[in-house]
């Protein structure tokens, strides 16, 4: 893709104050974003603004020397302890269940309890909130969206594959909108930053209007030099006929304006 791909632009604000940039950040990553990615003739659907939230694990290392706790097994075991794991099937009263251990983290208190290793002196198990505190917190931000000098807004950049319409890209994006606004939460609204579409309805208007006057003048001036009406007929529909077939090789090769 290219830069020509960001076609659409749209901004997640919230009316009633209830919801920070994380939650609205959450909802744009796992909600609307995977929406508009099955908008066909969609390759991406890029997020801007808001804070990405994290687990972040704060470390006490004067905890880690007492346990005899290297750091590098602190963070190998927080990510193992995030993960599902299969399991084969068991045959019960004739019928077969499939096991599966479901380990993904949920909460606080999941990171909270991730068993680190075990106590030397009484031999329990070592949790990782014995080693520091872990809090919700913001990734690191590499960007600000802010949409008309309110504040900081979190929204989303929808990218068109190579070779699809714009125009039906779009249209297609907004009617999904339309149709997911509804179950979004209370207060929270789909607002468009950016539309291409206005700018290609425009070029389509300024194109058709240039053309009628192109053909007006043209066949006005053949007509005085020629000053032959049957001899002039020839090239005024000549010259329209021509740029129409000049179309033809485009539509299959499948070139749009």
């Amino acid at each position: 893709e290219t830069a020509l791909g960001w076609v659409f632009q749209y901004a997640l604000i919230d009316t009633t104050g209830k919801h920070n940039l994380a939650e609205l950040r959450s909802l744009q990553d796992w909600y609307v974003r995977y929406y508009l990615q099955s908008v066909p003739g969609v390759a991406e659907v890029a997020p801007v603004g808001g804070f990405v939230r994290q687990y972040q694990v704060n470390l006490d290392p004067n905890a880690l020397l007492a346990y005899k706790i290297p750091l590098e097994k602190v963070v190998a075991t927080i990510r193992e302890s995030n993960n599902d794991v299969g399991g084969r099937l068991v045959e019960f009263s004739g019928r077969e269940y499939m096991v599966r251990g479901r380990g993904y983290i949920r909460s606080l208190a999941d990171v909270e309890n991730v068993v680190v290793g075990n106590n030397p002196k009484s031999g329990t198990p070592l949790l990782l909130k014995q080693l520091g505190r872990v809090v919700l917190g913001p990734d690191i931000r590499r960007g600000v969206a802010e949409l008309d000098g309110q504040g900081e807004v979190t929204g989303g950049i929808v990218i068109m594959r190579f070779g699809e319409n714009a125009l039906k890209v779009i249209e297609r994006v907004k009617a999904k909108l339309a149709e997911i606004e509804p179950s979004l939460p209370p207060g929270v609204k789909i607002v468009t930053t950016y539309d291409r579409s206005d700018l290609i309805d425009r070029a389509i208007e300024t194109l058709k209007g240039t053309l009628v006057e192109e053909l007006i003048i043209v066949s006005l001036v053949i007509l005085i030099f020629l000053w032959h009406i049957p001899s002039a007929i020839i090239p005024i529909v000549t010259i329209p006929i021509t740029i129409l077939i000049a179309f033809i090789p485009m539509f299959g090769m499948k070139i749009t304006a």
